[in-house]
Order: C-alpha cells, then structure tokens, then sequence
C-alpha cells in the first residue's frame, strides 16, 4: 500500500508532465482563429497543418484555437505570441501560408510582413 505521501508525488509528477506534455510552459504559441465563419473560410485545414508539424517533432509551441475576432474579410487568421515579443497576427492564412509560418517564423524567426495584419 502506498502512503500518502508517495501518492502525492505521482499525483504532482503526473500533473507536470501533463503541463509539459499539453506545451503550456512553450515559448512560442499558436492561436488558429476557429469561430464557425474562420472553419468556413478553411481554418480546420490551417490547424491541421500545424498540428502536423507539431507531430512531426516541431518542439516549444503551444497550439491552441481562439474564437471570433472580427475580422471576417482577413479569414483564417494565425496569431503568433513569443515570449518578449509583440505578437503577431497573420490573416488570409491557408494550408501553404501555415507550412511557410511554420518554417520561416517558428523555425526560422521571420515575421512575414507582408501577411501580418496591421
């Protein structure tokens, strides 16, 4: 039988890599726009994307999805958040724009400023 205390510690061990595992304690996070209008304009495609990449060993990103942000005419939108760094906030965002965010931001820390929302 197992004493409270040792219960504790797998309970406390459990929860951290829970934490760990989910990337809430990543540096960098990925916010894909997936209120019912952004899913129509092709944002489950989007996260997909980076959802794949994460599966294929992308590290340091939390992925996440995010509801309305108004902007209906800039759909699907991606928002990049780093840690000490203003965020940024991609629009018109599709399957091959995801791939290139990915590659150039994430991995490579370019903001494409041509795709960034103003």
């Amino acid at each position: 039988m197992m004493k409270p205390l040792d219960i504790i510690r797998k309970k406390r061990a459990e929860a951290i890599n829970r934490i760990i595992g989910k990337g809430y304690l990543s540096t960098k996070r990925v916010y894909v726009g997936m209120a019912t209008c952004e899913i129509a304009a092709g944002s489950k495609e989007v996260m997909e994307v980076f959802k794949e990449a994460i599966n294929k060993g992308l590290t340091d990103v939390y992925l996440s999805q995010k509801g309305c942000a108004g902007r209906c005419n800039l759909e699907p939108t991606v928002e990049v958040i780093e840690e000490g760094k203003i965020p940024v906030k991609y629009g018109k965002v599709n399957e091959a724009k995801a791939r290139e965010i990915i590659e150039r931001h994430l991995k490579g820390g370019e903001v494409i400023e041509e795709w960034v929302i103003k």
